[in-house]
């Protein structure tokens, strides 16, 4: 029968996680270098990693008595990537799916839970899945399943790096895997070459506040002007630096169905975004990876790709935009209708200056209009 270590991995395996390894529940390495990251202020906005600093660097604050962490990997990569056409937006190959990865590798974490403890009556689990205050990729480092890129994500040698971590922290001791003490990057700066907003401050450090996923995901407000180009025409995340990286020239599929892409999600038709009032987003989005943008932040992205992309049929879709209920939408819209020549934009935004009371926006409007005047 094995040990129950052995037991575990084998049973994660037949539940998709085609990665695992067990580390102890210590202190993690990096957890003075998310220090110096949140000192530096590349957090952005994510306050909250701040406010739980304390946990990330004891286990033991986020399960009390936590002795051992199986940590998992589930691949998510089921197919290449679908060129954007005009009016249309990349998505992050994770979220292409109609399922919210969170929900379906939580309840398999607990299906793993549920046998340890069925094999260790009384011990204590929580499942995690990069929600809880763990360093998730450090202690998958240390269960020996990959080492920490450049470009921050965590990579596996047959695997490369399109997978999602997750953990299920115990009290009981389990036996623990070597961890992984070589990086395999060498001299390659794929990654840190190709980002298109120069996010990475230096090798294995990210300033998320220039990071495309942080921007039209993570953040609340209006995307700095000096980076909006770089977004380029990503509407949800980002995948560049994994895209690039030579460990995933041949990434395996994923084999989970529920990660395959769902029509209309890969690209995005965008024009008809504008359409959507928080009910009707709520219906289209809300069980997959992109509500956690929400409606204004998703409109936000799309009205940026449709400046970076300009495209006559979608001057309508910005125009409806432009008098949107949200300030984060109708100043994305103004931006972007100031990379549009036509009439109906010149007039759309002339009009909108007329009536708009927010400051930030009436600032959007009135640097469109000087945009066009003088393109």
């Amino acid at each position: 029968m094995g040990t129950l270590s052995e037991r575990l991995k084998q049973r994660a395996a037949e539940l998709g996680f085609q990665l695992s390894g067990i580390c102890p529940a210590a202190a993690p390495p990096g957890a003075a270098e998310l220090d110096e990251w949140l000192r530096a202020g590349f957090a952005g906005e994510m306050t909250y990693l701040e406010d739980r600093r304390d946990a990330y660097h004891d286990p033991s604050l986020v399960l009390a008595g936590a002795r051992s962490i199986l940590m998992l990997g589930m691949p998510y990569h089921t197919r290449d990537a679908q060129p954007a056409g005009p009016g249309q937006g990349r998505v992050s190959r994770y979220a292409w799916g109609d399922t919210d990865y969170h929900t379906l590798i939580r309840r398999r974490l607990h299906v793993l839970a549920d046998e340890l403890r069925s094999a260790k009556p009384g011990a204590a689990t929580r499942c995690a899945v990069d929600t809880a205050p763990l360093l998730e990729r450090d202690f998958a480092r240390l269960a020996g399943l990959g080492w920490i890129g450049k470009n921050t994500l965590l990579i596996n040698r047959p695997a490369g790096s399109y997978f999602f971590l997750a953990a299920v922290l115990t009290d009981a001791v389990l036996d623990f895997d070597s961890p992984v003490t070589s990086d395999h990057c060498g001299n390659c700066t794929a990654c840190l070459d190709a980002c298109p907003t120069d996010a990475f401050a230096a090798p294995y450090v990210l300033d998320a506040r220039r990071c495309i996923s942080y921007l039209t995901i993570e953040s609340r407000r209006p995307a700095p002007v000096e980076l909006r180009a770089g977004i380029g025409e990503w509407l949800f995340g980002c995948d560049v630096c994994q895209d690039v990286c030579p460990w995933n020239r041949k990434p395996g599929a994923g084999g989970e169905p529920a990660f395959d892409p769902i029509e209309g999600m890969n690209p995005v038709e965008l024009a008809g975004l504008f359409s959507l009032d928080e009910e009707a987003f709520r219906r289209r989005f809300r069980h997959t990876p992109l509500w956690r943008a929400h409606r204004e932040g998703l409109l936000r992205n799309a009205a940026i790709v449709l400046g970076n992309r300009p495209a006559a049929a979608a001057a309508d879709a910005l125009l409806k935009g432009l008098v949107d209920p949200h300030p984060l939408v109708r100043g994305a819209c103004a931006w972007a209708l100031g990379r549009y020549t036509g009439a109906a934009a010149r007039r759309g935004l002339r009009q909108r200056l007329a009536d708009e009371r927010d400051a930030t926006v009436r600032q959007e409007i009135e640097q469109a209009i000087r945009r066009q005047a003088s393109g």
